[in-house]
């Protein structure tokens, strides 16, 4: 979903960059190894909206790190500050995901959104990490919350794997935070990346519309 379009783009190459994106994103039948590195990759040029009625996870922790890639016309290198969210394994209720892609050639703009976890059935995550830039929930609840643990020695959740530490992307002795369980509602976030070690969609549906803003993406 975090697709990169640049000026004089056609319909074709739109396609061909877009979709291959979009299966990535939505992570269906995705099975990465257990303790994956939060954004290993190079990210892209946008961040996307994500939106989750209820999300409850276990085994939470929340740390500082750096993600890197590429302007959206592919010419800077960028860095972005983000907060990893790193859950054991996440239930999510009523999921929201979406991306808006700029078509310069036509001066328009089209969002992609999907959802899923919807009507009673959820979407299931386990080693989930959200690299989140911006986040405001109704709601947060933790259990057995833990404030101000370095980075590195976090117990009840995901932690840096040592490959971030040697990439200078986070930082063992950093601040985070853990908790047994994470309860948050009525979720907003926008990130720039999402990883897992498995990622479970039910009542998946995916669309495209021209236009992008509040009616159109996910909030």
């Amino acid at each position: 979903m975090e697709s990169q379009v640049r000026g004089g783009t056609r319909w074709k190459r739109f396609a061909v960059v877009m979709v291959p994106s979009v299966a990535a994103t939505a992570a269906i039948g995705v099975a990465l190894a257990q303790g994956a590195l939060a954004a290993s990759f190079s990210v892209s040029g946008q961040e996307f909206k994500v939106r989750a009625g209820l999300l409850e996870g276990t085994g939470f922790t929340q740390y500082g790190a750096i993600d890197t890639g590429k302007s959206l016309d592919g010419k800077e290198d960028q860095a972005h500050p983000v907060a990893i969210s790193a859950f054991k394994s996440a239930e999510i209720t009523d999921m929201c995901q979406s991306v808006v892609t700029p078509i310069p050639l036509l001066g328009k703009k089209v969002t992609l959104k999907l959802t899923a976890g919807d009507q009673g059935k959820k979407v299931h995550a386990e080693q989930l990490y959200i690299d989140v830039a911006n986040l405001k929930a109704e709601e947060a609840l933790f259990g057995e919350m833990d404030i101000g643990v370095a980075a590195g020695s976090a117990t009840k959740g995901p932690k840096p794997n040592p490959e971030e530490y040697a990439q200078q992307k986070a930082s063992p002795f950093g601040f985070a935070q853990q908790a047994k369980t994470a309860t948050l509602t009525n979720v907003e976030q926008t990130a720039w990346a999402t990883t897992a070690g498995s990622f479970k969609l039910s009542n998946l549906h995916m669309g495209l519309s021209w236009g992008s803003g509040k009616g159109i993406e996910c909030y």
